[in-house]
């Protein structure tokens, strides 16, 4: 199998730079010497994400209706997520099931030894042994580089920039010496929505990444590209229905659950489809 670095981690880095320096921007143009009210308001965002990552399993477990299997009930998945797991040398997860005929499948908790990983019903019939394995070694990707981390710390950066972005729209900046008004209005309107996308292409980085370190876990780039190919259809056909409970999870998931197109491609939390099938068979391509 030929190996493809797409430096993934380095792109990870940068745009965490550029969350961070939307932040300090705004903080620095308007906020210097600011009211400890907005302290305070920026703070319990930060909690709030804190304690959603603390909870990520039982949020996401919750939020799916999920309810836990047996070896005896899901002999095949268990079978797939204990080889997987001993090879990457790491504890057995948590496995559950969630009664819903949309495909698809996450993983969650705050490190391997919390984590709990969770198919549809839906996935179960529609993907054969193989595929099922290219999904849950990307699944378990997801764990082992600690994305749940990575996504909240870069929810908690981008909901401080909005929380600043609304504070001033609504009351203005607490350093007025040099703000120019029309320019405080633009950023308070477009700083969060810079801060969501950097946040989201953090979020597709992640992916293309539990996609590549899963294919090399299973050894098979082919199945998952064909998994893949299979919940692009069937995601499709079958969309969760689009409730805040489930938008608050669905970043987790391997398919986007919900039906895209248009304007909502830009604020997906999933590279295209397509894109991840050919990074995944170029990875199968010898050198």
């Amino acid at each position: 199998m030929g190996r493809r670095h797409h430096h993934n981690g380095i792109k990870t880095a940068f745009l965490f730079g550029a969350l961070w320096a939307v932040l300090l921007g705004i903080w620095a143009l308007f906020f210097r010497g600011s009211s400890g009210m907005l302290v305070l308001f920026a703070g319990l965002g930060v909690v709030s994400t804190f304690v959603s990552y603390w909870n990520s399993d039982k949020i996401a477990i919750r939020s799916m209706r999920a309810y836990p299997v047996s070896e005896i009930e899901q002999p095949a998945m268990y079978r797939i997520v204990r080889e997987l797991s001993t090879t990457a040398k790491q504890p057995m997860p948590r496995l559950y099931v969630s009664p819903t005929a949309a495909p698809n499948a996450f993983a969650t908790g705050r490190n391997p030894r919390n984590a709990a990983v969770c198919c549809t019903e839906g996935i179960l019939t529609l993907l054969d042994e193989r595929e099922l394995r290219g999904v849950l070694g990307h699944e378990l990707m997801h764990v082992y580089n600690r994305d749940i981390l990575t996504s909240s710390v870069a929810a908690a950066i981008a909901g401080l920039v909005t929380s600043l972005g609304q504070f001033l729209l609504f009351f203005g900046g607490g350093d007025r010496r040099n703000a120019n008004p029309l320019a405080g209005l633009a950023l308070a309107i477009l700083a969060p929505v810079a801060a969501s996308l950097i946040q989201l292409s953090i979020s597709r980085t992640r992916e293309y990444d539990a996609d590549e370190d899963g294919a090399r876990l299973t050894g098979d780039p082919l199945a998952l590209a064909s998994a893949l190919a299979k919940l692009g259809a069937g995601t499709k056909a079958a969309p969760l229905p689009q409730t805040q409970e489930l938008e608050n999870v669905s970043h987790l998931m391997i398919a986007d659950p919900f039906k895209g197109g248009g304007m909502a491609a830009m604020f997906a939390t999933h590279p295209p489809m397509q894109d991840r099938i050919e990074r995944l068979q170029r990875m199968a391509l010898p050198y």
